[in-house]
């Protein structure tokens, strides 16, 4: 007969977190979010770090370029995802590696015979108004000049002029040379007086644009995860099936780890693709998953996970657990895995993170999960509301929406990461929906960051390894659920206040 587990499988929302003494030295400023990423000798530090514990998930709805820029400025990681065609996401993630910032590639270029309207046009779909003026109208063709919103006006000047008339030539810029960096274009900026420096290679071809306006916008950003050469590190989704093609263009691009992205993971399969990629690119780093218990999570790390994902049909679109009956509440999935992780320390002196990935409704069940052992947490949702996630943006009646699908929708069809036999999508195990739209990523992660901090000064933790080895959990019933919520008749308008 079937093996029953004795344990309920318990959710997020079925667990509080008691107070502890806070010292006088914790303080939302002084708490440290850093986490290891990958697997590494105890006492020793991970080759990669997060600087705050946030992955995207590997999904097309979520996890741009644009939106891997963005996380990763603010301390964390995305994991491009594989639902592509390996062309596209080898672009995907040179683009994010070929980000520098403060350096801006062009995205508003013309060439010198255009027409101002055609000039026009673009600076309404781009919003910017400074354009580069190029021998051939492409962001690296030879500079010839530029021109911005100052130099013309559309009420009093001729629009079918050509941009040449109005721009202003290379032979009067103030330009840079390649191997300039971002002080050295910082201080020619202010000490010149300048709005923009055009960086051109050793043919005149333009490579960037800096912006005087980008200098204070740098500065937001102190907690950037960069690699040894300062550009952002970027992560990429692969699957078990393409792997030996897909992986060593990923690493060509300059990936800086993988993630083998499957609904199950505790399969032959994906532990003899981990050990491909351990033999053949020891040097890159490398995670599995997803896994539900202690027993996966030590077959995984056996077979040369770096880091594993933890979630089974916890995800706010996934329906495996209606279709397929399988899964574990996360909560008791993350206790029982964090146990093995743990056990597996010991035994082989090494430490394999594990990621929450599903299940995170509300803020404090990011916090939640790292007190329960989570090393980071991975979001899809989260991330998808934001001006940087590929949904598109709609309005409705009640305010704006993003687009968002789970891999396992018939509109993503992506049949490599879930095992029901050939190449297609025989049926679903995601939806396709909307969620509430919530600006960008920057300001929204910002105000997670911060709920997370004054939870762990609450509980007396400045660190995330005090936090889950001083951590105090209690469950809740139905009852003190409800009793967590506001309970009175919320105003529909502000108070005034005398």
């Amino acid at each position: 007969m079937a093996q029953i587990i004795a344990e309920v499988s318990r959710t997020f929302n079925e667990f509080l977190l008691l107070p502890n003494r806070t010292r006088t030295d914790c303080s939302p400023a002084t708490v440290e979010l850093r986490t290891p990423l990958v697997r590494h000798i105890v006492g020793e530090p991970s080759a990669i770090e997060l600087h705050s514990p946030f992955t995207s998930a590997i999904m097309q709805a979520v996890s741009t370029p644009e939106l891997a820029i963005a996380l990763a400025r603010n301390g964390g990681l995305s994991f491009l995802h594989h639902n592509q065609s390996i062309e596209e996401q080898v672009a995907a993630v040179c683009q994010v590696k070929n980000f520098k910032a403060g350096f801006v590639t062009s995205d508003t270029n013309v060439r010198p015979d255009d027409s101002l309207g055609f000039l026009v046009d673009i600076m309404r779909r781009t919003g910017h108004s400074t354009a580069a003026v190029t021998h051939d109208g492409t962001a690296t063709g030879r500079l010839l000049g530029l021109v911005t919103s100052r130099d013309f006006h559309p009420q009093r000047h001729d629009l079918a002029e050509p941009v040449s008339g109005r721009m202003t030539a290379i032979a009067d810029l103030p330009h840079a040379g390649p191997d300039t960096t971002l002080s050295e274009a910082n201080t020619r900026l202010w000490d010149e007086r300048l709005d923009c420096l055009s960086v051109l290679d050793g043919e005149g071809n333009l490579q960037y644009l800096v912006f005087r306006s980008d200098y204070t916008d740098n500065k937001r950003f102190p907690n950037q995860v960069v690699d040894a050469a300062k550009r952002l590190r970027v992560g990429a989704g692969v699957n078990t099936h393409d792997y030996q093609e897909r992986v060593p263009a990923l690493v060509e691009a300059g990936v800086d780890a993988l993630c083998f992205d499957s609904s199950d993971g505790y399969s032959d399969w994906q532990a003899q693709a981990l050990t491909w990629v351990k033999k053949h690119y020891p040097e890159i780093s490398v995670g599995g998953g997803n896994v539900v218990d202690g027993e996966a999570f030590t077959f995984l790390a056996e077979a040369g996970a770096d880091f594993v994902k933890v979630g089974v049909g916890g995800g706010s679109i996934c329906i495996t657990r209606d279709q397929k009956g399988i899964g574990r509440g996360q909560a008791s999935a993350v206790l029982d895995v964090a146990a093995a992780r743990d056990a597996f320390r010991e035994r082989t002196g090494e430490y394999v993170p594990i990621c929450s990935d599903g299940g995170l409704v509300h803020d404090y069940h990011v916090a939640l999960a790292l007190a329960m052992g989570a090393d980071f947490v991975m979001m899809g949702r989260y991330f998808a509301r934001f001006d940087q996630a590929a949904g598109a943006k709609l309005p409705t009646r009640d305010g704006f929406v993003k687009e968002y699908w789970g891999e396992g929708s018939n509109r993503a069809r992506n049949w490599q990461r879930y095992g029901q036999g050939g190449q297609g999508l025989v049926f679903e195990e995601g939806v396709d929906g909307y969620v509430p739209y919530a600006g960008d990523l920057n300001e929204g992660l910002a105000l997670t960051v911060a709920k997370l901090r004054t939870t762990m000064v609450s509980c007396g933790s400045a660190t995330l390894p005090e936090f889950q080895s001083t951590a105090r959990l209690t469950l809740v019933s139905d009852q003190s659920f409800q009793e967590s919520h506001a309970n009175v008749t919320l105003r529909d308008t502000p108070a005034t206040v005398s």
